[in-house]
């Protein structure tokens, strides 16, 4: 579902140890996405249509310059980018924006979400997070033992041990204390080519699809497959603004029939 971890996990299957970080990055992402967009069921975040179009169109360009200023091999910003990423970290101050709710710009066939976290709503993010991935962890590796350890091989039992001694902690996952240490700007993304949009919004923010992408864009009743097909990115820059924790947490949405266009 997701484009990370890029490395072809047929590659990496003949090692167990390969095999469990495989697992526990697919939960670390899914623990990401449930996170970012949990807000309206877990915290009463508001999704507000009608972000300003150049508003919107300025972030999308200042999240893209970003992208483009990282290496491949590491999240953090270079120092050069420091302002970019401080002005994006507050907009909400500067253009009265509210922080924890879900702005919205829609185009046909496209859609823009912002989300803003500072302070404790950032303590907030890690907790959850961390929540979810260890849920979705544990109940993994209960199943894996029960359907697999009875096998007693040599590369099972290595493969459930490694799977029992992962232990991520999301916050260094995130590089959080180094963002707080040394005052470092971090951007990282995921992405998927066919998000599910019902998904997306009845699983995991408890909204209509058309909340979020609008009704011109919501999938019929009896709705395909393709029907419910998005192209979704999303982007998390993290950093200190004036001492204080700040997330921009920006998604990008494209209707997946568009992209064919």
């Amino acid at each position: 579902m997701f484009d990370e971890p890029e490395e072809d996990p047929a590659e990496r299957s003949f090692n167990p140890a390969d095999q469990a970080r495989d697992k526990s990055d697919e939960f670390r992402m899914h623990a990401e996405l449930a996170a970012v967009f949990e807000g309206p069921r877990k915290f009463d975040a508001q999704l507000i249509p009608g972000l300003d179009a150049q508003l919107a169109r300025e972030i999308q360009r200042t999240i893209g310059k970003l992208e483009k200023a990282k290496t491949a091999e590491s999240p953090i910003l270079p120092p050069a980018s420091a302002t970019e990423a401080t002005t994006l970290l507050d907009f909400p101050r500067t253009h009265e924006l509210s922080t924890n709710d879900y702005h919205i710009h829609r185009r046909p066939g496209e859609v823009m979400i912002v989300r803003w976290l500072a302070g404790d709503q950032v303590e907030t993010f890690y907790e959850r997070i961390q929540a979810h991935f260890d849920a979705a962890m544990e109940g993994f590796k209960e199943d894996e033992r029960q359907a697999q350890e009875w096998k007693q091989d040599p590369k099972t039992l290595a493969y459930l041990k490694a799977l029992d001694a992962l232990d991520v902690k999301m916050p260094d996952r995130y590089l959080r204390d180094a963002i707080r240490k040394h005052n470092l700007f971090v951007l990282s993304t995921q992405s998927a080519d066919e998000m599910n949009i019902a998904y997306l919004s009845d699983h995991i923010m408890n909204v209509s699809p058309a909340e979020i992408v609008g009704t011109a864009s919501t999938p019929p009743e009896a709705p395909t497959e393709r029907d419910l097909a998005w192209f979704f990115k999303l982007f998390s820059l993290r950093g200190l603004v004036e001492g204080s924790e700040r997330m921009c947490l920006f998604a990008f949405l494209q209707k997946s029939d568009d992209m064919d266009l």
